[in-house]
């Protein structure tokens, strides 16, 4: 195709979650109370983690950065999608589409990366308690989250690098409430399929090596439990399954986004909304209710707070 002849799309229309007016409605209600939800649990155990001096550890220092990136991987697409519920019109800018697509490849690389790391983080107080504070000293734990990013930011520019050169011309429609690879390659203006099949492996396979490598971690972790004392195995079960409810919720619709995509409308934009909006919100009350460390420290800062409000 002569690119001379092509018309640069300047915009996409997102077709959203539903067509129905009163639906549309009801969706914008739930979704904004779920996004405050999102925003302040999030921002609240960051900052708890960040003000109490007996939650700065390695794991609690995984944790606040994991809900940093859930914050801001909800906030992607989340506000995007309330604001066209209200209109008819529900465009977006190639810009803002192209931003759309970096910040979640960013974030959800950096997530895979985190959860191996808070996954390592386990297995060696599980299975080497006595050697933790050497193996897993602030300055490491730094040094891995840190990785984590960059692993984060290098699948992010790999993918943007080959979507940037595309031609766009006629199609624009998204049939989602926010951009994402898949979908955008397929408007394309040349033959996207081997492309689109390339682009999915990268990502495919950034979630299966982690995936894969959090099997093994909590695989050996268990069997090791197994192998010990009634007490000791009932109190590692319970540290790590709040860590594998939390892999489980994120790599499940990625895989089959990414890795295993069933090409089902619904199904697709049922995937997305569990990976944008509901495991960011999980994630926070998985943490808190399951674990005491964050109990013990909400209570403090409550004392804290009431002692404060009593003395003023």
């Amino acid at each position: 195709m002569d690119k001379g002849n092509l018309s640069v799309v300047s915009e996409f229309m997102l077709l959203g979650l539903c067509h129905s007016w009163n639906m549309q409605v009801l969706f914008l209600m739930i979704f904004f109370m779920l996004y405050l939800i999102i925003i302040s649990g999030n921002i609240f155990i960051t900052i708890l983690i960040i003000i109490d001096p007996q939650l700065h550890s390695p794991m609690y220092f995984s944790l606040a950065n994991l809900s940093f990136i859930d914050m801001w991987l909800s906030s992607v697409t989340t506000p995007k999608m309330l604001t066209d519920f209200l209109r008819e019109n529900k465009t977006i800018s190639f810009g803002g589409c192209m931003c759309q697509i970096f910040f979640v490849h960013i974030f959800g690389g950096s997530e895979m990366g985190l959860l191996v790391v808070m996954a390592y983080d386990r297995y060696v107080a599980i299975c080497k308690p006595l050697h933790y504070s050497t193996i897993m000293s602030l300055e490491k734990c730094i040094g891995l989250v840190a990785t984590s990013w960059t692993i984060g930011f290098v699948h992010a520019m790999s993918q943007m690098t080959v979507i940037m050169q595309l031609p766009f011309c006629g199609p624009r429609e998204l049939d989602s409430f926010f951009c994402d690879i898949p979908l955008v390659i397929k408007l394309a203006c040349m033959d996207s399929y081997n492309l689109g099949i390339l682009m999915n492996a990268d990502s495919g396979v950034l979630a299966m090596t982690c995936f894969v490598l959090l099997l093994i971690s909590y695989t050996y972790i268990l069997l090791i439990v197994h192998q010990s004392s009634k007490t000791g195995a009932s109190k590692a079960l319970s540290t790590c399954a709040a860590h594998i409810t939390v892999v489980v919720l994120f790599f499940g619709p990625c895989i089959f986004i990414y890795v295993w995509p069933l090409s089902i409308t619904w199904v697709d934009k049922f995937l997305a909304v569990f990976y944008s909006v509901i495991t960011p919100l999980l994630n926070p009350a998985i943490y808190t209710l399951r674990n005491k460390d964050i109990k013990s420290a909400m209570k403090r800062f409550r004392s804290y707070y009431m002692h404060s409000k009593g003395n003023s």
